[in-house]
């Protein structure tokens, strides 16, 4: 069997639907980093779909973020995107039923695993050190300011500090 990624078709977006059984959710702020990155980076994976002849519909068995972003009746609907990418989905076709297509939407979530602590530490460190301003870190790798002053703190490292301004919390008698 060749691998489904070999034949991407582009797919309008009016001709895809979600499946009904995905338990997958992502918070607002990795949706809002989803499409800073499908902006900036453009479509670098292709939804995976079933396709049922008969009624001429591709049914998502992994992508609905990346789908939800095109989808013009979505609330993670992004314009400027589905204008750049003229409504159009990357989408790659696999042949399966139903059971094994939920079993495949589960392996997919679940592959994605999460971000170790100790690398995040490095990065943010590594990026405070190359002159990366907070701000900077929080909208190109989707923290808030709360989670970089955690990461921060990890680290143990002042240096990561060195350009903050610190209030009073306290005076010495």
């Amino acid at each position: 069997m060749k691998s489904p990624v070999y034949n991407v078709k582009a797919i309008p977006i009016e001709k895809i639907r979600a499946n009904s059984y995905n338990p997958n959710a992502v918070a607002p702020p990795e949706m809002k980093l989803l499409e800073l990155s499908v902006w900036e980076d453009g479509y670098t994976m292709p939804d995976v779909c079933y396709y049922y002849p008969d009624e001429d519909i591709y049914e998502i068995v992994d992508g609905f973020h990346r789908y939800s972003l095109m989808n013009p009746k979505s609330k993670h609907f992004s314009k400027r995107i589905y204008d750049r990418e003229n409504g159009m989905l990357p989408v790659v076709i696999i042949q399966k039923d139903t059971s094994n297509r939920m079993a495949s939407t589960i392996r997919h979530n679940r592959a994605r695993g999460s971000h170790d602590v100790d690398l995040m530490v490095n990065i943010v460190g590594e990026l405070t050190n190359a002159g990366m301003s907070d701000a900077w870190i929080m909208k190109h790798i989707g923290m808030d300011a709360d989670e970089i002053l955690r990461l921060k703190q990890l680290s143990g490292l002042a240096e990561l500090f060195k350009n903050k301004e610190f209030s009073t919390s306290f005076e010495t008698l």
